[in-house]
């Protein structure tokens, strides 16, 4: 994961293949049902985008010059897309989490 200087509230994280970055970018800022992946640099080279989140029904659609990459390289930029997606952005400071006990 690569940090960004200024980001769009949309962009949830980068991911590397060693020879590109790939930046991760939600639907919207709150409830996102799908996200996206593209070239860094490039919004319009979009690799792959997911939709479903909210609903648990995934899909992932591959653009026609990425579908044809080895089924593995495939499921690696997909499992680092959701990693990325699903780590808290920049405008979403981690707040320390709280753990409460009821004993009876």
């Amino acid at each position: 994961m690569y940090g960004t200087t200024d980001p769009s509230p949309l962009e949830r994280g980068q991911f590397s293949d060693g020879r590109r970055v790939f930046v991760v970018r939600a639907s919207s800022v709150q409830a996102s049902d799908s996200f996206l992946v593209h070239t860094k640099g490039n919004q319009s080279d979009v690799i792959l985008v997911v939709s479903g989140l909210s609903s648990g029904d995934l899909h992932a659609t591959w653009s026609d010059e990425w579908r044809s990459a080895t089924p593995e390289w495939r499921e690696w930029a997909r499992n680092n897309a959701f990693k990325a997606f699903h780590t808290v952005t920049p405008a979403e400071p981690a707040a320390p989490a709280k753990i409460r006990f009821c004993r009876g």
